[in-house]
This record gives structure tokens, C-alpha cells and sequence, in this order.
């Protein structure tokens, strides 16, 4: 099933999520980012919210922006936020400062290593770390991307797209079945 077609059997409830995903799928570039990155978030997101429909919808949009190798990024990315989402929101919230200063002793490696350009490989993880609700990684990945000179807009495009994506997940879950069975 494709996004069209999940989107046309959204429930009256999620009429503004499925205008939503109309206005994100269908107008490419927007606010500072590249109709590429566009789908790269959704991707990212798709995979951290879990729900296989939307994963094999968006999989089926992606092919003809993204490469295997930034796909694989993608996961890498979705899986390492999974990750340093709960150490680092742990690291954040507890009271107790002296984690804080422990050594993470977590491996890393696709932070450097991921094989898709440095920006969108940050963009996908915020859009993921806002999913998640870590705040010390949202912090993180913003100040690297103004960092980069990445606009605000393009930033908050990003969690726009989390959000979308998410509620989509969320409207899902809550009415699966008959969205499958229609469509």
C-alpha cells in the first residue's frame, strides 16, 4: 500500500494529518530543504515509529531520491538515535549529575561513518531524537546544524515532518484494520 493510499483511508478523525501528509508528499522542496532530504526524514522517522505500513509506503517513495547506501545510513541513523535517545535522555533527566561525567562506553562509529552527506545524516537524526523525546540529542543535532548554517525553517521542517509522520503512526494504530482492508 502506498502513501496515496494510506492517506485516502485516514479516518474523518485525522482529516488534519492527512492534509498534512497531502501538503509534505506532494510539494517536494519546502522551507529550505530538498525534496531528497523531504523523504530521507520521512524515512527516519517512518523506521522510529515502527509501523510497517508506513515503512513500506514511504520505501516505495524513497527509491528514486535516495541510493542503498544512504537507505542504509537512514537505518543507521534511526537505530543509533534508538540508542543514544534513552542514554542520553536517561543522562539528562536524572537528578544525579555523576552519570553525567561516566564515560557513555556506547560505540558510535556511524556518526562519522554513514554514507550520506553530514547534514542530512543530522537532519534525520533530530527528526528521530524529537520522536524519541530526547532533548540533550535534539540540542545536540540542532546546534550542529546552525552550526552548518542550516536555517531554522529547514530545522523545523524537520520536526514537522517527525510530527507528521508520527500522528500518522499514531492514527494507524488506532484504526489499523480497517485502513488495511479498505485500501
Amino acid at each position: 500500500m502506498g502513501m496515496n493510499a494510506i492517506k485516502d483511508n485516514l479516518s474523518d478523525y485525522a482529516k488534519d494529518i492527512k492534509l498534512n501528509l497531502s501538503n509534505l508528499m506532494n510539494n517536494g522542496a519546502q522551507d529550505g530543504l530538498t525534496e531528497k532530504q523531504v523523504w530521507a526524514i520521512a524515512l527516519a522517522t517512518a523506521y522510529s515509529t515502527k509501523n510497517q505500513n508506513i515503512i513500506i509506503a514511504i520505501e516505495k517513495g524513497v527509491e528514486q531520491f535516495l541510493t542503498n547506501m544512504e537507505i542504509n545510513a537512514i537505518k543507521g541513523a534511526t537505530t543509533i538515535m534508538a540508542m543514544n535517545n534513552i542514554y542520553y535522555r536517561f543522562i539528562h533527566e536524572v537528578s544525579d549529575k555523576t552519570f553525567a561525567t561516566l564515560p557513555a562506553k556506547l560505540r558510535m562509529n556511524i556518526l562519522v561513518n554513514h554514507g550520506m552527506e553530514k547534514i542530512d545524516f543530522e537532519l534525520c537524526s533530530l527528526a528521530v531524537s524529537a520522536i524519541n523525546g530526547c532533548g540533550l540529542c535534539m540540542d545536540s543535532h540542532t546546534k550542529t546544524l546552525l552550526k552548518h548554517e542550516v536555517s531554522y525553517e529547514s530545522i523545523q521542517m524537520s520536526i514537522r515532518i517527525a510530527a507528521i509522520i508520527n500522528a500518522l503512526a499514531q492514527t494507524l494504530s488506532i484504526n489499523d484494520n480497517s485502513i488495511i482492508q479498505s485500501a
